[in-house]
């Protein structure tokens, strides 16, 4: 809903972020964008901790081999990175929004390469198309 101000002058304007909050592509940018906040940062952390699952089991026993049996390590590296791209996505969702969707693809097919895991891949294609769809919004929305 549009708020008038009316100035000492009697000059009238509108308050147009107001507007903005009202509009459902706007509402959808801000879940969109908590949402690829909020996820890769506790994915990332949860790299170090293990409490939702124990992330090494999503590393095909071929990349695990390509690191010297350092997957672990690597599976670490992934939550800095996971960590940081959802910060990112909180300051500056133009640009994070399409590197996020980009790891999405990434770890699709790292995904694939696993079997017993094609279900998992076919939510992170979901996963990276609303990435994608922040990423376009944050065209409209993200001024910063």
């Amino acid at each position: 809903m549009a708020h008038a101000i009316t100035n000492s002058a009697g000059i009238t304007s509108i308050n147009t972020e107001s507007v903005a909050a009202t509009r459902p592509s706007y509402q959808a940018y801000q879940i969109l964008r908590f949402g690829f906040t909020v996820a890769p940062i506790v994915a990332g952390l949860d790299k170090f901790f293990h409490l939702l699952v124990n992330w090494d089991q999503y590393l095909p026993g071929a990349v695990n081999s390509l690191t010297g049996g350092h997957g672990h390590q690597l599976m670490l590296v992934v939550g800095v990175i996971e960590i940081i791209a959802g910060l990112g996505v909180a300051f500056k969702p133009r640009i994070f929004a399409y590197v996020v969707a980009a790891w999405l693809l990434l770890i699709i097919v790292n995904l694939l390469m696993i079997p017993g895991y094609f279900d998992v891949a076919l939510r992170d294609l979901g996963l990276s198309l609303g990435a994608l769809a922040l990423a376009r919004l944050s065209a409209e929305y993200d001024v910063n």
